[in-house]
């Protein structure tokens, strides 16, 4: 089999358990406390490409994201500094890993779990070429390096499992960063966030886009589960 039939080819779906436990340690993962802090760059990743992605789609011209130690980041574009589409440039940021969860999980039920590993793998070269400082580098080659490790040397039982806890991970680990927002919010030190940028940009109040975070990370995470556990429902 060659490398291409091996992309687009399915693979056997992990057993349930394995299922069950990745999804319970990444949950536990996004609950922890220093853990988090250091699994959450991967969220940041997957957020700043949503904007970056959405100010291309927009027709913005994209500058660089820079991502930074405390796991916060920033995407840089270029355009009209109102309408639409600096609106859903805005807000795809926070949405982006869940809604990259939600397709994961689409793979994985489509049992496309070496295509679900190089689709992360293209992911990360893609926000690579548009890095503009040295953590975030650094970042997304220790992240990319991982995904390629996994894809060529482990065993296909491996790239299930981890497969499988990164797509639980990105369903999870989209919501708390929406969560820790609104918390920061709440105490005045995110004036400039995604949820007040759109405030500002559309006029309904910051709170209004929070909602909206929360219930499509909320709305993706459980669709996305129901797929993940669809063995187990069906079995």
């Amino acid at each position: 089999m060659d490398f291409w039939d091996e992309l687009v080819g399915t693979q056997p779906d992990p057993p349930v358990v394995v299922i069950l436990v990745t999804g319970g340690a990444a949950l536990l993962l996004v609950l922890s406390g220093q853990p988090w802090l250091l699994a959450r760059n991967v969220v940041t990743i997957v957020h700043e490409a949503g904007h970056a992605l959405a100010a291309v789609l927009v027709g913005r011209r994209l500058a660089g994201i820079r991502l930074h130690s405390d796991t916060s980041g920033v995407t840089v574009s270029r355009g009209k500094p109102r309408g639409p589409g600096m609106v859903l440039t805005a807000l795809a940021g926070y949405v982006a890993p869940s809604l990259v969860g939600l397709g994961l999980a689409g793979l994985m039920a489509g049992g496309r779990i070496t295509l679900l590993l190089w689709v992360l793998t293209a992911l990360m070269l893609a926000v690579l070429v548009m890095i503009r400082n040295v953590y975030g580098v650094v970042s997304v080659l220790a992240t990319g390096a991982v995904l390629v490790v996994v894809s060529l040397v482990t065993s296909p039982e491996v790239q299930a499992a981890f497969a499988s806890l990164i797509t639980w991970f990105l369903l999870f680990g989209g919501v708390r960063p929406v969560w820790e927002l609104q918390s920061k919010r709440r105490r005045g030190r995110a004036r400039d966030s995604d949820a007040d940028q759109l405030a500002r940009l559309t006029g309904a109040p910051g709170l209004f886009w929070v909602a909206m975070f929360f219930l499509i990370s909320l709305g993706a995470t459980f669709l996305g589960g129901m797929w993940l556990l669809t063995p187990m429902l069906t079995g």
